[in-house]
Formats: C-alpha cells, sequence, structure tokens
C-alpha cells in the first residue's frame, strides 16, 4: 500500500462521557483489555505512556523503544488471547507495555533491580513471557520451532512473532523467514515493528525498502516476492487499524508480514528531539556516584582514545553492529565518517567484513557488548583468527553488567576467547591502562586482538609500583605468601583483599598482567615463588584468565596451588554490579576471606614460598 492506513487520528482522545479505565494495577489482564469499548483503550494507551515516563525514568530503563509500542501491544491483546496464543517479543525490552496488560503495573518500582522485574521477558514472572528473547533477530526462528511443533501436535495455539527496532537487519531473522515462507500451512504472524531505527536510524538496504513500502509509490514488498502475505504498512499507533489488520492476518491461516509503522519515543517530547536514539535507553534518576566518583566512563575513554588514534592512524576504521553511540564511536564516526561501518544488528556480518576489510590493508576496530561477541564466536575463531588478520575487537560491557540480567552479563568473553589460537586479549584496570591497551592493539599486524572492561565508570586510576615483564605490580607483599592475579577492574578488590590481608600478617603481592592471553611468562615466574597463587576475575570460572593461568603454572611444575576466583558458570539475574560481585565472592572482603581460609585450613601455609631460584620449564 502507498499510504498508511488508519481509522482515526494517531493519538486521539475518546469523547469526555465515555467510561473511566480502570487503574493500570487493576485491568484485569488480557482479559480486561479485550473488555474496553474501543475510545477505553485510546485513554488506555495514554495513561501507560504516562505511567511509563515516570516509572521509567525514576528506575531507568528501556523507555524510548516501548513509547512506540503502546498502541501495538494494545492491539495485539485485544485479539489474540495471550498465553494460550503465543505472542514473541524481538528484542525483549520492547515488552514493558506487555508487562503492564498482563497484570505486572504494580512491579514497575523494582524495574531491573535485584529480586525486582525484568527489562525483558521473564517466565519466571508470567505465563504470558514465552521466551527471554533480549538478542536481536532470533524470534522468527523460535516462531518456526514452535509452528512445527504445533502442526505435528495438531495445537490449534496461534503464534505471533513482534520482531523490530532494527532486529530485521540481523541476518539469523532472514534464515528463518526463508523457513516460514516455504511452509504455507504452517501460519506464522509476523509482525513487523518498523520504526526505522534500532538505536539511530537503521542502516542497510533493507532499511531503503521499508522506506519505500511507506511512500506513495510502493513496490512490491519482499515479502511478498518470497511467498508471504503481507499486509500494511499500518499505523501502529492506531489502535482500531492494528486491530483489523492482525483480526485479517489471523483469517488468512498461512504466514503473513504485518507491516506497522510506529515511532519510537512517541508521546515524550524530550524523546521525540533526541535525534541520537529517542530515549532508546534512559538511566535512573541522578544519584551521587559512590564516594562522589565523577572518573569517565569506560565508553567514553575508548571512543576518545579511538578518536585521537585515527587522526594519525589512517588505517583505522570502526565497525559497529546498530550500536555506533552506546559503544562510544560516535567521536570517531564525526571526526572520521567515510571510516566509520554500521553493518546494522549482524555481528557475524561485522566480523567476517572486519577480516576482509584487514585483507585490504586496514585495521579495523570492532566495538560490540561482550555478550553480543557470542554470536560472531565462529568468524571470530575461523575468519579472523584462522587467517590471521589484523583485527581489534573492542568489548564493552564485559564481566558483570548488573540491571539487564543473564542475557547481558558479558560474562562468557574470557572463556570463549581462551579457545582462539592467535588471539592477544588485554583486559585493562584503568583509564590510562586502556588508552595504554588500546594503542598497543592497534599496532599489532600478524593477527587479532581483543581488548575488555566493564560497564560503568573507570574509577581513579591504579599506578603499578613496579613492572616485571610486562607485568605490573601493583603492591609488594612483605612475605612470598600469596601472589594475587587480578584481571581488569578487579584490581581495586584485589587491592582492598590484600590491605586486610597483611592486617593479619599475611604478605600479598598483587600483579596486573594488563595482557591475560597468552599468559605472560612472568606471571608464572612470579607464581613460582609463592606458597599460594590465586586470579581473580570478573568472568566465569570455567575456562577462563584464571585457569589458563592454573594450566601455565601447572606445565612449569609449580609446586604451590592455584585458587581462581570468578563467577560461576549460572545464569545471573539481574542487580546492581558491585551487589553481584559481592554475592560472588569477588568483593575485597570474599576475597580476603577466601584466601584467609585456604591459608588458615593448611592447603597453603605462609612461609612455605619455594626457592625463589625457581624457574619455569
Amino acid at each position: 500500500m502507498p499510504t498508511v492506513a488508519h481509522a482515526h487520528p494517531a493519538g486521539s482522545r475518546p469523547a469526555a462521557e465515555e467510561h473511566a479505565v480502570p487503574p493500570l494495577e487493576d485491568l484485569g489482564g488480557p482479559a480486561g483489555v479485550r473488555a474496553l469499548s474501543p475510545d477505553q483503550a485510546c485513554r488506555l494507551a495514554a495513561d501507560i505512556r504516562t505511567f511509563m515516563v515516570e516509572a521509567v525514568t525514576r528506575t531507568g530503563g528501556h523507555l524510548g523503544p516501548n513509547l512506540g509500542v503502546v498502541e501495538l501491544s494494545i492491539a495485539l491483546h485485544r485479539v489474540f488471547d495471550s498465553p494460550n496464543d503465543r505472542i514473541l517479543w524481538d528484542t525483549g525490552h520492547q515488552a514493558y507495555v506487555h508487562k503492564i496488560l498482563t497484570g505486572r503495573a504494580g512491579g514497575f518500582a523494582t524495574l531491573r533491580q535485584a529480586g525486582g522485574l525484568s527489562g525483558y521477558p521473564s517466565r519466571q514472572e508470567s505465563a504470558h513471557d514465552v521466551i527471554e528473547n533480549s538478542h536481536a533477530s532470533t524470534v522468527l526462528s523460535w516462531a518456526d520451532g514452535l509452528a512445527r511443533a504445533h502442526r505435528l501436535s495438531g495445537a490449534a495455539d496461534r503464534v505471533v512473532a513482534v520482531i523490530g527496532d532494527g532486529a530485521m537487519t540481523g541476518g539469523m531473522a532472514w534464515e528463518a523467514l526463508n523457513n516460514i515462507a516455504a511452509a504455507p500451512d504452517r501460519p506464522v504472524i509476523v509482525v513487523l515493528n518498523d520504526n526505522a531505527r534500532s538505536y539511530a536510524p537503521t542502516a542497510g538496504a533493507l532499511a531503503g525498502h521499508l522506506a519505500a513500502l511507506r511512500g506513495p509509490e510502493a513496490p512490491q514488498a519482499l515479502f511478498e516476492q518470497l511467498g508471504l502475505a503481507y499486509l500494511g504498512p499500518v499505523d501502529g499507533h492506531d489502535i482500531a487499524a492494528t486491530e483489523a489488520a492482525l483480526r485479517r492476518a489471523a483469517a488468512l491461516g498461512r504466514p503473513v508480514v504485518v507491516h506497522c509503522v510506529t515511532e519510537k519515543g512517541r508521546g515524550h517530547a524530550p524523546a521525540e528531539q533526541d535525534e541520537a536514539d529517542r530515549f532508546h535507553v534512559v538511566r535512573a534518576r541522578a544519584k551521587p556516584g559512590p564516594d562522589g566518583d565523577d572518573s569517565p566512563s569506560w565508553t567514553s575513554v575508548f571512543g576518545g582514545e579511538l578518536a585521537e588514534l585515527g587522526a594519525t592512524r589512517t588505517d583505522l576504521v570502526a565497525v559497529t553492529a546498530a550500536m555506533l553511540e552506546p559503544t562510544g564511536l560516535n567521536e570517531f564516526a564525526r571526526r572520521y565518517p567515510d571510516r566509520t561501518i554500521d553493518v546494522g544488528i549482524a555481528e557475524q556480518h561485522a566480523a567476517t567484513a572486519a577480516a576482509g576489510l584487514a585483507f585490504g590493508g586496514l585495521h579495523p576496530v570492532v566495538a560490540v557488548y561482550a555478550t553480543f561477541l557470542n554470536r560472531a564466536f565462529d568468524q571470530l575463531l575461523l575468519d579472523t583468527a584462522l587467517h590471521r588478520a589484523p583485527v581489534t575487537f573492542v568489548l564493552d560491557r564485559a564481566g558483570v553488567t548488573g540491571d539487564d540480567g543473564p542475557s547481558h552479563h558479558g560474562m562468557w568473553d574470557l572463556s570463549l576467547l581462551q579457545l582462539v589460537p592467535g588471539l592477544r586479549v588485554a583486559a585493562p584496570r584503568d583509564a590510562a591502562a586502556l588508552r595504554r591497551a588500546l594503542r598497543e592493539a592497534v599496532a599489532v599486524h600478524d593477527g587479532p586482538t581483543a581488548l575488555r572492561f566493564p560497564k560503568g565508570r573507570t574509577g581513579p586510576d591504579v599506578p603499578a609500583v613496579e613492572t616485571v615483564g610486562g607485568v605490573d605490580v601493583l603492591r609488594r607483599g612483605a612475605t612470598a605468601d600469596v601472589l594475587l592475579v587480578s584481571v581488569g577492574a578487579m584490581a581495586g578488590a584485589c587491592l582492598d583483599a590484600a590491605d586486610r590481608l597483611a592486617r593479619h600478617g599475611v604478605g600479598v603481592t598483587v600483579v596486573d598482567p594488563r595482557w591475560v592471553k597468552p599468559v605472560p611468562p612472568a606471571v608464572v615466574e612470579l607464581g613460582l615463588r609463592h606458597t599460594l597463587v590465586a586470579t581473580v576475575e570478573d568472568g566465569g570460572r570455567t575456562g577462563g584468565a584464571g585457569q589458563a593461568i592454573a594450566q601455565a603454572m601447572g606445565d612449569a611444575g609449580a609446586a604451590a596451588p592455584v585458587r581462581t576466583l570468578g563467577l560461576p558458570q549460572d545464569f545471573l539475574e539481574h542487580g546492581a554490579r558491585d551487589d553481584i560481585l559481592a554475592r560472588c565472592g569477588l568483593s575485597g572482603q570474599g576475597i580476603a576471606h577466601t584466601l584467609g581460609e585456604l591459608l588458615h585450613t593448611g592447603r597453603a601455609r605462609p612461609g612455605t614460598a619455594p626457592d625463589q631460584s625457581t624457574t619455569t620449564k
């Protein structure tokens, strides 16, 4: 269709005499939403927007995407019978309105807080949350699988997959469409939430095609050429028009795409005027940092240093997977737009395209959240590392991220990266170390490199008292009782633990390898001179940096035990980063307690260090 269909002006309010809408906490779930009159449904949309602006700006969260799906979410729950009909979200950060409509408005004061509502669909919270989808472009595969299962079992439940916020740019979405379109007997209703953005405006040819479909001389939709039915575009802010399109789609009994046009940040002027990302994520209302911490964010330090390097290193190219500003590349893009590439939500393509850029004589810097590198592991392993392509991967939000929960904790990277031959990995402890590591990484020309750092502020710089074989010594113990190997941002906790143990007469030397893969020989040399070696990282213990150090110590014939401290290999719930680390024993107090117990039980006694002339084999 050449124009967006609508039944009445978007955002119009019902007549004054219309019955009031129940409070959000008393809607009565989807059945109550279906019982509302059309005018009441419009009033409900206005109430939800007011509620979300107030609630989400207090707690922090994905405000812009949810302001854009208010009417669409209401229409979905008026047409379909959740949870009997399966409504799936991609990505799940668009599901706040869905949570409100399914009885969880009362929990929004605890959104993304420990023990509170998840910022994504959560099966623990509600039967209406089918999948906990927070990595983009996967929902159509889920829908295809469910539809196949329903066909085999004879179930009549309908499968509705809502995909938006740029998720259709991911390759996995097209793999699924290839299967869905080939099976006209398996009805999957694909609701394309087209807001023309992910964070920033959506990149690539698909964005152009969707824009053409919204125009006055629309071509045949690509979806139709694949064999799918296509309805739209429809005004996704017009409840009546969206309901009509959804009912028509359900009646078709075949795979269909319902193209809904929405506006990210709808109804909240500050979001509508924010050209950067339309309030994609807002922070909780400002609170003073711990101890007045006004240090820069890790992301801003990386972004500033890369932009500075770009002035003299004209071969540097920045690559992002639809996250230019969140990964700190906005300043580089402002200065060097021709050397900035946004591939859309396509981490696999980003990794392999970066290898191609490297083979063309450039040095790509691929900036992604650590959790999203998981999606490109095969490309990192076999397209980048196997070919010794000089690509630098910068992993933001590594370790515990906090409020976004299990899908966004960047705790898997060190375990995965240890498997990659020839890859060098740095874990800087502070802003100065990050700048230094980035300069060193982009100077490597014979293979890939990776840098990892956490979410949040860098804190003050932690100076080294000396350097041994490239390893920074942050504190020298009075005796050679414990060598404490700090990985990245865990330096502060390790120094705190050393202070606590020193008060009990235990000598602790704290070192920062800076580059944790491969294991620096100096770490092994120092370990052979201590009674106990302990490693501390904010990644999973299994296969992480600590385990690599323990293996290197074993290969060197070390008699001293090596204790690896890290995160349990589990899906950790959302909460404040410091609280989660403390629960996992990774605070200064927790580390000191663990090491104290080891020394007290006799598994490693102070004063029994091996001969300091011992060297590695």
